[in-house]
């Protein structure tokens, strides 16, 4: 194995990748499952960037699409020299009990970095269902049956109107009153995959219809428009 500073930038990271062992120490109530956040892959990725000279920043940004408010994190890893970065959405919810405006920031701005650091450092959230009771085989295989499909409808949404899939994502996340996958338990399954289902047909229709699409720079395609 190559001593440290004989190794490439894309060795250093590749290395990190595949040390990392990040606990979900977290527990859903929604689902009854464990789950990792923000805190928990910083804490377990640290060691290793120290050990390989990366320093990792994380960095936050307001955005407006169409009427409503994202945090947009960007996760960046560099040795001084090259550097990696990985952006990712959360939407504001539009209300939460028992929540100030500066706490539903914070919340959308922990899940926007967890998905940031989920793409640099190639953390697969589907993964989570495996934290379901092994005698559940049943609620686990369904679960991963709607993190697949839900993932298939995100990407033929983003591919027709342009937008990147975690606005998407989110969107249809706060469509229907969640923050994130970790919320959205079986009952509700059916209902987030049919608003999905319906929103994709719906983008196809409005944006393949017209002709010459790719030239189109009247107005950007907007989440809004479906």
């Amino acid at each position: 194995m190559k001593e440290m500073n004989e190794m490439s930038f894309n060795e250093k990271v590749i290395s990190v990748q595949n040390e990392l062992k990040a606990p979900k120490s977290q527990y859903s109530e929604y689902g009854n499952y464990n789950y990792r956040n923000c805190e928990d892959i910083l804490k377990a990725v640290k060691p290793l960037n120290q050990k390989m000279g990366l320093l990792l920043t994380l960095t936050d940004e307001p955005v407006v699409i169409g009427n409503r408010f994202y945090i947009k994190a960007t996760a960046l890893l560099t040795d001084g020299k090259e550097v990696l970065s990985i952006t990712a959405y959360a939407r504001e919810a539009e209300s939460r009990t028992k929540m100030d405006d500066s706490q539903v920031t914070g919340s959308a701005s922990s899940y926007a970095r967890k998905y940031a650091l989920n793409g640099l450092y190639l953390i697969d959230d589907a993964k989570d269902a495996d934290a379901l009771p092994q005698e559940n085989k049943e609620a686990k295989n369904l679960r991963e049956e709607f993190l697949k499909t839900f993932d298939k409808y995100v990407e033929e949404i983003a591919n027709v109107t342009n937008l990147p899939k975690e606005v998407v994502a989110a969107n249809s996340l706060g469509k229907k009153g969640f923050d994130s996958l970790e919320q959205v338990t079986d009952e509700f399954y059916s209902d987030l995959i049919g608003y999905l289902k319906l929103s994709a047909k719906k983008a196809a229709q409005k944006f393949n219809d017209e002709p010459n699409r790719q030239k189109r720079t009247v107005k950007k395609p907007s989440w809004e428009d479906l």
